[in-house]
């Protein structure tokens, strides 16, 4: 099978990504195999290719937003069958038994999988993902749209929860990508105001065309005092002042798997009031299935830019330079 694999990790401008042949995966029992038929770009691959996260093994197939069909049912996989259209996301493993997994919130398990980054993704013709972590997709969606939700979507959804916003109130969004401009449409579906920050014109055009009621600089301070927020972009100068722009007893959701430095604080002008910041790691199945459940019945509409697999490395560069609008997949 084709694959765009990470050798050595590197500056994205490097084209570090190189087209391989590799042998089809054998799922092993509990496991199934994917024919992949797109596979989404995601800014937490950025962080893998570019090694700003820790422990990356060498060679590595990234890509954690993979939807395809499946071709063969490993052993005491019966939840799959053969045909099925599933979706590969970022968490693809936890022990099951540890507290975190055994309360709802498997997201924290230490000893959790996760996909391009642990084991082989998407970035492939073909991937392998046990059963119980393989998404349904729903028939709504085409499968070049699908692939966003995996993560974009997912994490996005998990962020508007963790962040406290409630039907009716303001929400700020902080940097308007993938994971922004889907859960913008989730935001507005729910009633809420919502008031984009953004460096670049093309995203904040986006942003007014899904609807925000205020668009402004990254920095930009809103014309009125938010209930919560979400900073999606990996900018830990955007803490002190997206703190300052909420009201009292607001919620500051860093929805980032990676984050430069946070500048100080000043506890009376950015924190007191009971404000709350709070970060977003990963994400449970459930969140999975409910985001999947309600962008159908919204329906969420991603915007997705093609680029063929052996671009992979393009495509990053695109991503990192925030050149396009939407999210970006790969086509196999």
């Amino acid at each position: 099978m084709k694959a765009m694999v990470l050798d050595h990790t590197n500056d994205v401008s490097t084209g570090p990504l190189r087209l391989h042949d590799r042998p089809i995966p054998v799922p092993q029992a509990g496991q199934v195999l994917v024919k992949i038929h797109v596979c989404g770009v995601c800014r937490t691959d950025l962080h893998v290719v570019e090694g700003e996260l820790p422990d990356i093994p060498s060679p590595l197939i990234p890509g954690h937003q993979a939807v395809g069909t499946v071709t063969q049912v490993g052993s005491k996989a019966s939840e799959i069958k053969e045909g099925d259209r599933v979706g590969i996301a970022w968490l693809q493993g936890t022990c099951g038994h540890c507290e975190f997994c055994t309360s709802g919130r498997e997201n924290l398990c230490q000893q959790a999988k996760f996909t391009g980054y642990q084991v082989d993704g998407g970035y492939a013709e073909y991937a392998v993902v046990p059963a119980r972590f393989a998404y349904p997709i729903p028939p709504i969606f085409s499968d070049e749209e699908a692939a966003p939700l995996l993560c974009a979507g997912i994490i996005g959804y998990r962020a508007l929860r963790l962040s406290g916003i409630k039907p009716g109130q303001r929400l700020g969004l902080y940097g308007f990508g993938a994971s922004a401009h889907i859960a913008i449409q989730i935001a507005r579906h729910w009633g809420c105001q919502v008031y984009v920050s953004s460096l670049k014109r093309e995203h904040q055009e986006l942003a007014r065309q899904l609807g925000a009621v205020w668009v402004g600089g990254a920095t930009e301070m809103p014309p009125d005092k938010l209930h919560g927020s979400i900073i999606f972009a990996p900018a830990g100068e955007l803490v002190p002042p997206a703190l300052r722009a909420l009201d009292r007893g607001g919620t500051l959701a860093l929805a980032g798997i990676h984050m430069s430095p946070i500048p100080s604080l000043d506890y009376d002008r950015d924190v007191f009031g009971e404000r709350v910041i709070r970060s977003v790691t990963a994400n449970t199945r459930q969140d999975g299935v409910d985001l999947l459940r309600d962008a159908a019945a919204i329906p969420i509409k991603p915007h997705t830019v093609r680029f063929p697999l052996e671009q992979a490395n393009r495509a990053l560069q695109e991503l990192k330079a925030g050149t396009f609008q939407g999210a970006a997949v790969l086509t196999m």
